[in-house]
């Protein structure tokens, strides 16, 4: 079968192709992290710009870890098949907005030129929470990261996310350059002003005068994203050919469903992306709890409690009733922290998210929502918590999910079969863990007091109770058992 480029262009079925030519705009932004996710999402929806309004803002990816998709997307011309699936059935497109992907490791040149080129004037981001290393309590850079410390002895040649974007605002300085915006594209609180602060973090530490002048001219726009995006398999390439007639290496699927809601401040300008669905916002904060707490905080459940009950994936874990009314229950209770919001009906919300998260076409799997959980848990379920205990809400919501994520810290599911727990605190959990044995009160007090986790006001109190009463029931009896009983 033929590979997907832009000389098949013509031959791709009706409605499948770009609405414009791609070779015809130049590049304005360079985005570090191209996985399935942004090219899903944010590449998704600048080429809805490109063919509304055009521009040169096609984009440059820059992949930090691998070089294959890179290569893959080279011999395609950048280009790649989105696959929209819902119970309509499924529509193919394919995307033109990735003009080249560049593999970044151990290359740092090749990243670093573009960041100079003032003809990138966004810089945007989607690198997991893990990737940055920022501690939230400044916000500022933590020297401790791997990529930071790398990074601050030898600033010129970075590898890391922070080290990156300082060396090249450093060179746009240095040439004369207006600077180019930033924009974080990950699931972080208030991360235009967090990834702002790592920056400049960063770069006090380098250089104090250019730490001064990040802080006073460039743009750090915040933003929050939505769009459930599993990984690719085999059967997405397979169905990526059924539906255009081209062989593509790089396809991906995900939902209808697609939100983008971002703080207007684009000093060198920006693309149409409300021609796509980005909605502009003076404040993005109020939109991003209500997707990390309903959402992401409901996810983290499902994720948790399905994976370690037998459910690989969310479609089945919502197919459990038992385990399907449990998410609406914290769903219900997320909202229930939250202040009204113009334009939103939070509990239509709601119900879009239990739909969203039942989609049979949609292969998302728990144990790839389960990762990083140490980095998760305090936006998702401990802020709502805390929120909830304040205003004498229940808390039980939020006690079950912290819970279900204490029993899947022991790395084993219910048959002894050990799993990797894919979390940059991995070593941490696991000396609670061997310390706690299967004392689940003794497990649940170590995992909060994990340094910088819990919020003192949770601990010693009816959270924690509650938490370690629910895990002593999912020990005891067995995650699915302890759902059914919980529901009951």
């Amino acid at each position: 079968m033929t590979r997907l480029s832009r000389s098949v262009l013509a031959q791709l079925p009706e409605g499948a192709a770009p609405d414009y030519d791609p070779a015809a705009h130049g590049v304005g932004i360079l985005h570090l992290g191209v996985g399935a996710f942004h090219r899903a999402h944010q590449a998704a929806i600048t080429d809805a710009a490109l063919a509304a309004s055009g521009g040169d803002w096609r984009i440059a990816g820059v992949s930090l870890r691998s070089a294959d998709l890179a290569e893959a997307l080279a011999s395609q011309d950048g280009l790649f098949t989105l696959i929209e699936r819902g119970a309509q059935g499924d529509r193919a497109r394919v995307i033109g907005a990735i003009d080249r992907v560049i593999a970044a490791r151990g290359a740092p040149e090749a990243v670093l030129g573009p960041m100079s080129d003032p003809a990138i004037r966004i810089v945007t981001l989607t690198v997991t929470e893990k990737a940055y290393g920022i501690d939230r309590g400044g916000p500022d850079a933590d020297p401790a990261h791997p990529d930071v410390a790398a990074d601050l002895e030898s600033p010129a040649a970075p590898r890391g996310v922070l080290g990156l974007l300082v060396e090249g605002l450093r060179r746009r300085r240095a040439a004369g350059h207006a600077p180019f915006t930033v924009l974080c594209c990950d699931n972080l609180p208030e991360n235009g002003a967090l990834l702002r602060g790592g920056v400049v973090g960063f770069a006090r530490r380098v250089d104090p005068d250019l730490a001064d002048w990040i802080a006073r001219e460039v743009a750090f726009p915040s933003s929050m994203v939505d769009r459930i995006t599993p990984a690719a398999t085999g059967a997405t390439l397979a169905l990526a050919a059924r539906l255009t007639g081209f062989q593509d290496a790089a396809a991906i699927e995900t939902e209808p469903f697609c939100q983008w809601v971002i703080e207007d401040r684009f000093p060198q300008g920006r693309p149409d992306w409300a021609a796509g669905g980005a909605i502009f916002a003076r404040d993005v904060a109020p939109y991003e709890r209500m997707k990390l707490r309903m959402l992401n905080g409901a996810h983290s459940l499902i994720a948790y409690a399905g994976f370690v009950s037998g459910h690989a994936l969310v479609r089945d874990a919502m197919a459990d009733r038992g385990l399907a009314a449990l998410a609406r229950r914290h769903i219900t209770a997320a909202a229930a922290t939250l202040d009204p919001l113009p334009g939103v009906d939070l509990a239509a919300y709601g119900d879009e998210l239990a739909a969203r998260f039942a989609n049979p076409a949609i292969a998302h799997e728990t144990y790839q929502i389960a990762m990083d959980g140490s980095q998760k848990l305090p936006q998702r379920i401990f802020g709502p918590a805390c929120d909830a205990q304040l205003a004498e809400q229940d808390l039980r919501p939020f006690a079950f999910a912290t819970a279900a994520w204490a029993r899947y810290c022991l790395g084993r599911d219910e048959t002894g079969k050990r799993y990797a727990l894919r979390d940059p605190r991995e070593a941490e959990i696991a000396a609670v863990v061997e310390a706690a044995g299967d004392d689940a009160r003794a497990l649940i007090a170590g995992l909060l007091r994990l340094p910088g986790l819990t919020p003192a006001e949770l601990l010693d109190g009816a959270f924690e109770a509650q938490a370690a009463e629910i895990l002593s029931d999912m020990l005891a009896q067995g995650m699915a058992a302890a759902i059914a009983s919980e529901v009951a």
